[in-house]
C-alpha cells in the first residue's frame, strides 16, 4: 500500500468516526433521526445491509462498520451532553443547524431517486403525512410512564426504528411519553439497569426490520428514496421552532442553517466525486 493510499484510508476512516459521532451524538436529541443522518452521511444502505445479514455482508463493509460503530458510541456516551448543553443553550441554533444539515441532502436524494423514475407523488404524501403525524405528537400531552426495564427496552425499540426508519424522531416520541429524562440520565451515570435494556431493544428491532428494509430498497428504490426525502422534509419542518423576527436571533439561525446546509451538500458532492 503506498503512502498515498495508506493517507487517504486513515483520512476516510477518521472521517467515518466523525460521521458515526455525529450520529450517535444526534441520537438522543429531540427532534433528530439517526436514520436521516445515516442517510445524509451515505451509510445508511451499506449499514442495513451489515445489521440485516452479517454473515453475508460484515466482511464486505467491515471498513467502513468498524470505524463509524466506534464514533457512534463516542458520540453517543461522550458527546451528547455536551450537544445537549448546546440545545439548551441555543436551542433555536441548534435546531436550524440540523434542519439544514437533513434538508441539504434532499436534491441529492432526489438525483439518485431518478436514476429510475417513479411518480413525485410519493414525496408528497410521505411529506404531508409525515408532517400531520409530527404535529399531532407535539401537540399531545405527555403520559403518566413510570420508567422501568419494560420501558426502557421499549426506549431502545423506538430508537431502533428511528435507524432503520430515516425521518422518524424516537425521541420526541419518548419525551411525550415522560421516558426522555430518567433515559439520558440513566446514560449519562452509565446505569447499566438503563443501558442493556435499552441495547436489547435496540437490538431485538435491528434484527426483526432491518432485512424488510433493505428488501425495499432492493424491489422499490425509486419508490422508497422519494418517500423518505418527505419524511426527512417533513422532520426538518417539524424540528424549527416557530420563527423569531428578533434581528440577531433570526440571522444567528439563517446562518446555522446555512451552514448546516452546505456543509451536506459539500459532503454529498464530495461522495458522488469519490464514487
Amino acid at each position: 500500500m503506498s503512502e498515498l493510499t495508506l493517507k487517504h484510508s486513515s483520512f476516510s476512516s477518521l472521517l467515518l468516526v466523525l460521521k458515526g459521532m455525529i450520529v450517535g451524538t444526534g441520537a438522543i436529541l429531540p427532534g433528530i433521526s439517526g436514520g436521516v443522518l445515516c442517510v445524509a452521511f451515505g451509510i445508511y444502505e451499506p449499514l442495513m445491509q451489515v445489521l440485516s445479514d452479517p454473515r453475508k455482508y460484515l466482511k464486505q463493509h467491515l471498513s467502513l462498520f468498524l470505524p463509524f460503530a466506534f464514533g457512534w458510541l463516542l458520540g453517543f456516551l461522550l458527546l451528547a451532553g455536551a450537544v445537549e448543553t448546546f440545545f439548551e443553550l441555543s436551542p433555536l441554533s441548534a435546531l436550524t443547524l440540523f434542519a439544514g444539515l437533513i434538508i441539504g441532502t434532499v436534491p441529492g436524494l432526489l438525483e439518485e431517486a431518478e436514476e429510475k423514475k417513479s411518480s413525485w407523488s410519493w414525496l408528497l404524501l410521505s411529506f404531508l403525512f409525515f408532517s400531520l403525524f409530527f404535529s399531532l405528537l407535539k401537540e399531545s400531552a405527555a403520559a403518566a410512564i413510570s420508567a422501568n426495564a419494560f420501558w426502557y427496552v421499549f426506549c431502545g425499540a423506538v430508537w431502533g426504528f428511528s435507524l432503520i426508519v430515516p425521518g422518524l424522531s424516537s425521541s420526541s416520541l419518548l419525551i411525550l411519553l415522560g421516558l426522555y429524562q430518567p433515559m439520558t440520565a440513566g446514560i449519562a451515570a452509565l446505569d447499566f439497569t438503563v443501558i442493556l435494556p435499552l441495547l436489547l431493544g435496540l437490538s431485538l428491532t435491528v434484527i426483526l426490520f432491518s432485512r424488510i428494509v433493505v428488501s425495499l430498497f432492493a424491489k422499490r428504490r425509486s419508490i422508497l428514496l422519494k418517500a423518505i426525502a418527505g419524511i426527512m422534509l417533513a422532520s426538518a419542518v417539524s424540528m424549527l421552532p416557530q420563527i423569531t423576527y428578533e434581528p440577531l436571533p433570526l440571522l444567528l439561525s439563517v446562518l446555522c442553517f446555512l451552514i448546516g446546509y452546505l456543509l451536506t451538500r459539500k459532503m454529498d458532492k464530495a461522495k458522488a466525486v469519490n464514487e
